[in-house]
Parts: structure tokens; C-alpha cells; sequence
């Protein structure tokens, strides 16, 4: 599956936020790339690259291209939730992003390659598809053979986030896709509502 491998800095600059996690590079230049990136009299951006935007942000966020994105979208729309609250929700429940947060990865793209490379176990089965869906109760692990590898000791030895719709067994290395997060307990500075009037126009 095709995924996005270009410069990541140069993307949290153009969204004015770490969103690949922390990264000295962006500290240094926390401005927009490019020859007037530091020009701080720019144009007021129009409603649609306003929201444009915010879909991108999302979509580099979670590591998702186009079509997966709208396809999650579309998902979203015919639930019975709030669509922007339900398109988060989906992105959250990907098994990439679930051992993301479960600190077995450092970052996403960390995630979906351990993923990819059968390491992790969902209710004890070997799963190598990062945008499977994790259902509440589920319970995510690191295959037996993988315990040992040593940039998952060192990302969990790291690790410092709770989630309160996670849980993790340390000894077991092992944790419980407890629930569907809420909105509020979703972390990332995104604006949904922006997304969904970009895709409804």
C-alpha cells in the first residue's frame, strides 16, 4: 500500500504543528518552507484552503491517502454519530494508530511497519494490515517471537502517554482496545467540522 515518504519536518511546518511527534528540525524553523516562509504578511487564506487544509493535516496525521480517506469519510456519513466526530473515531481505531498509542511504536509510520511485518497480534491472530479496524475489546499484542526486538523495548522503555480508552500490560506486553474514544479524548489539534464542509460542498 502506498504511503506518503517525503520530508516530514517540511509538512509540520506547513501546518505549524508537530504533528510527526517531536522534532528538533521544526523547533529550530516553526515557520511555514520556503523562500518567504518567515514572511508574516500573508494573505488571508480562503474558506475552501482553510479547509483544505485541515483535511490534509488529518490525512498526513494518521498517514492515510485520498481514497482511504474519503472512503472513511463516506463510512462516517451513513452513521448514526456526529460525521467529524466518527471520521476521528475511524482514524483512531486503526491498528497502526492503536499501537501508536500503545507506545509499542514511537511514531505511526513506526506502527504501520511493525504492522506490516506481522510483529503485532489482534485476540491472539497475526494481522499485517495497518488499517484494520480495532473494535472495542479487542486485545493487541507483540507476536512471542517480537518481544525481544529491541525498538520495541525501546519504545515502550519511552513510552509516558495513557489513554483512557487503552490499556497495556508491561509484563504481558499486551493491551485492551477498551472503547471507541470520545472527541474530547481525542488528542490531535484537528478541526473535523472543517473536513466535512470540505467534503459535503
Amino acid at each position: 500500500m502506498a504511503r506518503y515518504t517525503g520530508p516530514k519536518t517540511k509538512i509540520a511546518r506547513k501546518f505549524g504543528q508537530a504533528i510527526y511527534g517531536d522534532d528538533k528540525a521544526f523547533e529550530k524553523r516553526n515557520y511555514p518552507p520556503g523562500q518567504h516562509g518567515n514572511n508574516r504578511r500573508r494573505g488571508k487564506k480562503s474558506e475552501y484552503a482553510v479547509q483544505l487544509m485541515e483535511k490534509q493535516k488529518a490525512k498526513y496525521t494518521y498517514g492515510v491517502l485520498e481514497r482511504q480517506f474519503r472512503n472513511m469519510f463516506k463510512k462516517a456519513t451513513a452513521s448514526k454519530g456526529i460525521t467529524g466526530e466518527v471520521l476521528l473515531q475511524l482514524c483512531e481505531s486503526r491498528l497502526d494508530n492503536v499501537v501508536f498509542r500503545m507506545g509499542i511504536a514511537p511514531s505511526r509510520s513506526a506502527a504501520r511497519q511493525l504492522v506490516s511485518h506481522r510483529h503485532i497480534t489482534v485476540n491472539g491472530e497475526k494481522v499485517n494490515i495497518p488499517s484494520y479496524n480495532c473494535h472495542a475489546g479487542d486485545v493487541i499484542a507483540v507476536r512471542e517471537k517480537s518481544k525481544s526486538l529491541d525498538a520495541i523495548q525501546n519504545s515502550l522503555s519511552n513510552s509516558s502517554h495513557v489513554y483512557e480508552w487503552i490499556t497495556w500490560n508491561n509484563d504481558k506486553m499486551e493491551g485492551t482496545y477498551v472503547s471507541v474514544p470520545a472527541r474530547i479524548q481525542i488528542p490531535e489539534q484537528i478541526n473535523e467540522q472543517f473536513i466535512v464542509e470540505l467534503y459535503s460542498k
